[in-house]
Parts: structure tokens; sequence; C-alpha cells
């Protein structure tokens, strides 16, 4: 005999070691009416939610998540609950929509990645996370007065008889010098641009206790003016934002072909895999990142991490977007 659903299904949001998480109950989620709450399993607590199986079943899921407009709406919650536990305590990220059937599936996966979870709260423990981005302009250097048309460019209204071949031969070859000009032109500003990235990198390196390269942004987010040429995530000590933006403020100074901008801090979403190699969560995997609010808000969300999500077992296929 098939069992019965589930009226509610238990969102996960984080994983902590407790303390005084009262406040979290203040906190909407995802607005099911029901309270943010907590769940203790031995020393860790998870930061959970019930939600209705009629609106986060599998097939439900997967709707919700295909649409952009609910995939925002899910992450902006997500998000904002993850940022709130990690402002009282050290707290791992899970990954969007990471659900269990019932509060003891959730305790038998904590009891299971136990010292998983402890070896990541040591990790991200008195840190936090600061991504940083730089950019490499992109705008085309401008033609030369005399640059006239292209070859085999019809003529215009009213003019002289075409030229003969031998000039005609010389007009195409110094229009293709001029374009291979400008590709060697572009190439070298992205080299050099690329060369700045790594020395932006090597300083915040650093300062940092770990750091993680992550995918640079497609143009739909950066516009067409300006390349993406480093996409990095840092963990710093509490206590060391002054020396990164006094390391930034230099290099800005000293690196001029690029734009260089901070952003943070951050729940440490990119470090909270830390000695968690293999380890799973309700095997949606806590060993990919979630989204920040900067993602969001550049429309990326969670860069297609809410793909294959599954509920103790029966797979979902969300619909995250790549940028």
């Amino acid at each position: 005999m098939t069992p019965p659903e589930p009226a509610a299904l238990v969102y996960v949001f984080a994983v902590c070691r407790g303390g005084d998480l009262t406040a979290l109950a203040e906190l909407p989620g995802l607005g099911t009416g029901a309270p943010v709450r907590t769940l203790a399993a031995g020393p860790l607590t998870a930061v959970v939610q019930d939600v209705p199986a009629a609106g986060f079943g599998e097939e439900a899921l997967r709707q919700r998540l295909s649409d952009r407009d609910e995939l925002e709406r899910c992450a902006r919650a997500h998000h904002a609950v993850i940022t709130a536990v990690s402002a009282l305590v050290p707290a791992v990220p899970l990954p969007l929509a990471t659900l269990y059937l019932d509060d003891g599936r959730v305790r038998e996966a904590l009891g299971e990645r136990r010292t998983s979870f402890l070896t990541a709260l040591d990790r991200i423990a008195g840190r936090a996370e600061w991504g940083v981005k730089v950019y490499a302009p992109t705008g085309a250097p401008p033609s030369a007065p005399d640059a006239g048309p292209g070859p085999g460019a019809a003529p215009g209204p009213g003019a002289a008889p075409g030229p003969s071949r031998p000039a005609a031969t010389g007009s195409g070859r110094a229009y293709l010098d001029r374009v291979r000009t400008r590709q060697r032109d572009r190439e070298q500003r992205h080299t050099l641009a690329l060369r700045a990235a790594e020395r932006v990198d090597t300083v915040v390196r650093g300062l940092a206790v770990a750091a993680r390269r992550l995918r640079p942004h497609g143009v739909e987010v950066t516009g067409k003016h300006r390349t993406h040429v480093l996409n990095a995530a840092y963990l710093l000590d509490l206590g060391r934002e002054r020396e990164l933006r006094a390391a930034l403020a230099s290099l800005r100074r000293d690196e001029t072909d690029v734009q260089i901008e901070l952003s943070g801090p951050w729940a440490p979403y990119s470090f909270a895999d830390a000695g968690i190699a293999d380890g799973r969560i309700a095997e949606g995997g806590i060993n990919e990142r979630g989204p920040n609010e900067e993602e969001i808000d550049e429309g990326r969300i969670s860069e297609g991490r809410v793909d294959e999500r599954r509920i103790d077992g029966a797979q979902v296929n969300g619909g995250g977007t790549s940028p």
C-alpha cells in the first residue's frame, strides 16, 4: 500500500551549532505562514521552515524554479534567512531548495555528516566572504581618419569611375592591415587586463585565509562595454576589512587599465564546503554555493546551482539560470 503523501515538507536553510536564534522566528522565510524555526540534532542545529507539500513537492518545485520571477523570489528569501543566521552565529548555508520529508530525516542527515559540518563551521567561524571582480573595458580604439570603406564596397553617388586594379589592391591591403592592427590592440589590452587581474588576486589572497575563483559573468550581465576577467571570492578574518579596502584602493591607483569592484561581507557561500569533499545533504550537494544578494541583483540567481535537487531521493530539476 502506498504511504499517504505528507501535508508538509521541511525546507532547510542552514546548519549551525545553535546559540540564541529566537530572532529568526520573526522572519517570513519563504512566506508559507509557518515560522522559521530551529531543529537540534546533537551538536548541530538546522534552521528550517515547514512548507506545503502541494507547493514544494517534486513537480510543483520544478515548475516554481522554472519561473524566473518565482525563482528570484525564492532565492531572495533563502538568502535573507541565511544572512540573518550568519549575523548571529557561524552557519553553513545550504543550497536553494534543500527539502526533507520530516524532522526525523533532517536529524538523520545531519547525524550522518556531523563531522563534515563541524569541520566547515570551524573553518568559517570568525570569518566572512568578500567578492572581488575585475573588468577590462572593451571599447574599440577610434578608427583612423582615412579609414574609408572596406574592400568590395559600392561607390557612392557621383563617385568617379572605379580605380585601376593596382589602386584597388592597395586599398584592400590597407583595410586588412587596419583590421589586423585593431585585433592585435584588442588582444594586447586583454592580455594586460588578465595580468592586472592576477596581480589583484595575488594581493587579496595575501590577506585571505582561503580563496576561490568563480566563473566570470557573460556579456548579458556585464554589458558590451566591459569584459569580466576576474571573479573571485575570498575568506577573510573579521576585522581585516580596512586592510582589504586600503589594498584595493592602492591597486585601483596602480592598475588603471581595469575596473576593480569589491562586494561583501557575505555569508561564506563559497567556503562552506570545507572538509565536505563528498558530503551531500538531501542528496542536493552542500558543496555548491547558493546565491548571494549581488548575484540576484545581477540576474544570475544561482548560476544553475538549483539543478538536480532531491527531496529525500526524489529528483527535482530546477530552473536555474546561467550567466
